[in-house]
């Protein structure tokens, strides 16, 4: 099954608006989508909530406020939050999606591989008798 990219009222049903510019949230949706295409392409099915994460953080703080006060009231964010961007957690949960990243082996040994030795062998090599009987043989 193929990536199915999010519509603009997933998006506001994500974020729990009642309404959403359309236009804007398509083109931040295209957008999440594209960035993360930087990382696995194509996207895995399970992808859906990486590309609203993206989306989302956008559209509700496009321009990376990160303190503001109006009036009587003030907000403050954590530094980084909005604009379009992939956090560190976001690459590592489609590599994930796509299966990969972790741990892993690589067997380097060919397919062709013999067990048996590729040097000659020298039958008359090692026999006991070279050795003394001080070396533990009789």
């Amino acid at each position: 099954m193929a990536f199915v990219p999010p519509t603009a009222e997933q998006l506001g049903l994500y974020l729990g608006l009642d309404e959403i510019q359309g236009d804007r949230a398509d083109l931040l949706i295209e957008s999440a989508v594209s960035l993360c295409e930087t990382v696995v392409k194509p996207l895995p099915d399970g992808a859906r909530a990486v590309v609203l994460s993206v989306a989302g953080r956008a559209y509700v703080n496009p321009q990376q406020v990160s303190y503001e006060t109006i009036g009587p009231m003030s907000v403050q964010r954590p530094s980084g939050s909005g604009g379009l961007y992939l956090t560190k957690a976001d690459k590592s949960a489609l590599k994930s999606l796509a299966g990969r990243g972790g741990a892993f082996t690589v067997d380097p040994t060919p397919d062709t591989a013999d067990p048996s030795p590729t040097w000659p062998i020298d039958v008359d090599y090692g026999i006991f008798e070279d050795y003394g009987t001080g070396w533990g043989y009789p």
